[in-house]
């Protein structure tokens, strides 16, 4: 019986390939995006508090009351909108998670959604599993910022989706106040479904202010927000976080959620709203993450490599063309096996490969890692 499968032509992601190229030259991994240090003693024991109260069985679908009531709190807060924890809040298992879950909500065979690359690569694989047709539109290199004639050039009668990712990945730029002024004309003029990848929110530097689709009413009314829990308390491996959207849209999102994964890992989102009952966990993440961000710039300035302006995430690219006219991924994998370091190809973020000599770091790490790290890049 022949098969027709969703995804015939997709392999390992550039991702694994990396970090086990890494692993396989004792190398040092500054290419998959997670931490090389623990998280919070605090969190986990509030987490295992929780499991020695007995906290172990489902959690409600939508999530647990407590931690969506802190999330709303929170939102409140820092971005003074007011959302509704029972209907505008669901927790997910991790924010690639609730942003596949959005797609698949509104997304169906021929319906367009513009994808901006470099893109985080789960975007596209997303749209065509649900029929979808990803209509990509070029970062404007080397700045990445957004080119908004472009983007109103390329919708049609078929245009459903916008997605938008700030801070970003892998770019590490963010997007601007006149950004979501623009999105906002064009939310309002096609009727466009806006999902806004936003799990490095926490992760933005020079006192620079998140532009965050809950700022801006008009355009959330029709958007989907995906954060992630392990992006900003540095516990990736628990794969915990949460989508926020208008009612009725949460409503037909949580149709689809219910039959996905129903529920979330219960003693860990008791943990998390405890947790989150201190905002200062999240408030002094720019300053921490800033600092690493500058301390792998001046331990690189005698380097060979040109750093491009990290504004946020936890990622620094880099061009190499100063070391060698190699193409980035044939590069990176030099990198790993001759200099002991790993990064990724920004290249691997585009359909067509487009190569413009620049790899990306991840400094999420401890300081004697980067401290080494760039010792070793020093050398080329």
């Amino acid at each position: 019986m022949t098969m027709n499968f969703k995804l015939p032509n997709v392999g390992t992601t550039i991702f694994s390939v990396m970090s086990a190229l890494a692993a396989s030259h004792k190398a040092i991994n500054l290419s998959q995006g997670f931490p090389d240090y623990d998280c919070s003693d605090e969190l986990k024991a509030m987490v295992n508090q929780a499991m020695v109260e007995g906290h172990n069985q489902y959690a409600p679908m939508p999530g647990l009351p407590a931690l969506k009531i802190a999330i709303a709190q929170k939102i409140q807060s820092l971005y003074h909108q007011t959302i509704d924890p029972d209907s505008e809040i669901t927790i997910t298992p991790g924010g690639t998670y609730a942003i596949f879950t959005a797609i698949a909500t509104c997304i169906g065979p021929g319906d367009e959604v513009i994808v901006f690359e470099p893109a985080y690569d789960s975007y596209i694989p997303n749209i065509l599993v649900n029929g979808g047709i990803p209509v990509r539109i070029p970062l404007v290199y080397p700045n990445y910022n957004i080119d908004w004639d472009v983007v109103q050039s390329k919708i049609t009668a078929r245009t459903k989706m916008i997605i938008v990712n700030t801070p970003h990945n892998p770019t590490a730029s963010v997007l601007q106040a006149n950004d979501l002024q623009e999105l906002e004309k064009l939310v309002e003029q096609f009727n466009l479904v806006v999902l806004s990848d936003e799990v490095y929110e926490h992760l933005i530097f020079d006192n620079a202010l998140h532009q965050s689709i809950l700022r801006y009413p008009a355009i959330f009314r029709n958007s989907f927000v995906a954060y992630s829990f392990g992006k900003v308390f540095h516990n990736t491996g628990w794969k915990m976080g949460y989508c926020v959207a208008p009612a009725h849209l949460m409503n037909e999102y949580r149709k689809v959620h219910q039959f996905l994964c129903f529920s979330v890992n219960t003693p860990m989102q008791y943990g998390l709203a405890k947790f989150l009952e201190q905002p200062n966990h999240y408030l002094e993440l720019p300053a921490f993450f800033q600092r690493k961000r500058d301390l792998f710039l001046s331990l690189m300035k005698d380097s060979k490599f040109t750093p491009l302006h990290s504004a946020g995430s936890y990622f620094q690219l880099m061009k190499y063309d100063r070391i060698s006219d190699e193409a980035d991924k044939d590069f990176v994998v030099r990198l790993t096996k001759e200099a002991g370091v790993a990064a990724i190809p920004v290249s691997a973020f585009y359909q067509e490969g487009t190569d413009n000599k620049v790899i990306r770091f991840c400094f999420a790490k401890k300081d004697e890692t980067l401290v080494s790290a760039a010792e070793r890049l020093r050398k080329l």
